[in-house]
């Protein structure tokens, strides 16, 4: 493996901001075109029964599998929200194969489940690369337990040596990530590294806040992207992030 061109996007379970449309194929479409080989996903719908039922075009099967058909052969789904109607949660489409997956609840609070999504990507050369999508809490003191359980699971799970990425909606406007588990752990932020900073996500139509994140270990990063306003702001409330990786030497 040379270049890993990857992306993290928190698409709104498929309608607009304001929810004013359903939008789930567009954003296939753009996705696609960031020419990605491993995807990072939030707020992915999994099932529900009132869309499924208002909107002809609605697809039958899961979003996931939706947005991967016939691109990305490999796909894991951690689903974190559950109610009556369905559910939602985290998801990672990969080019190459996903040889583990298994998703873990980080919920601080019983008002909000989330969940970290872990997978073991083994590309056709090169070794192999941790891939955690996670999708955290809105309160600080939340978001403090996450950290602490995304530390202990990294810890516990992935050796130093191992090529890894966390990324996702960290819902982390005031950046205490970076102090509180990132440096201690050797991660680092992807856009920090090119821009010094996190990248405004939030609102896609005009970012504000930096919510949004890719944080790596073991993996050079060569070019960093944002991708928000028109068309972007018309498909969800966060903006894409984009990044190419490539793995350093052991």
């Amino acid at each position: 493996m040379t270049d890993l061109r990857i992306c993290t996007w928190n698409i709104h379970k498929g309608f607009s901001q304001f929810n004013r449309r359903m939008v789930v194929h567009e954003l296939r479409e753009r996705l696609r075109a960031f020419g990605a080989d491993l995807v990072f996903l939030q707020e992915v719908q999994g099932l529900h029964h009132g869309h499924a039922q208002r909107h002809a075009d609605w697809p039958s099967e899961p979003q996931y599998e939706f947005l991967a058909d016939q691109v990305w052969p490999a796909t894991a789904y951690g689903r974190n929200a559950v109610y009556d109607h369905g559910h939602h949660g985290n998801a990672i489409l990969s080019r190459h194969p996903i040889v583990q997956a298994v998703n873990h609840d980080v919920s601080a609070h019983r008002f909000e489940q989330r969940g970290l999504l872990h997978c073991v990507i083994e590309p056709d050369e090169g070794r192999r690369v941790h891939a955690l999508c996670v999708h955290l809490g809105l309160t600080a003191r939340g978001r403090e337990q996450q950290y602490a359980m995304l530390a202990d699971h990294i810890r516990q799970n992935i050796a130093t040596d191992d090529a890894l990425i966390v990324a996702g909606d960290f819902n982390d406007w005031h950046n205490r990530a970076e102090d509180q588990w990132s440096r201690a752990l050797g991660l680092h932020e992807a856009h920090s590294l090119v821009h010094g900073r996190p990248a405004r996500s939030f609102p896609a139509a005009f970012p504000l806040l930096r919510l949004d994140r890719i944080y790596v270990r073991g993996l050079h990063v060569g070019e960093v992207r944002l991708h928000s306003g028109p068309p972007w702001s018309r498909i969800s409330d966060h903006a894409a992030l984009t990044a190419r990786l490539t793995p350093t030497p052991i």
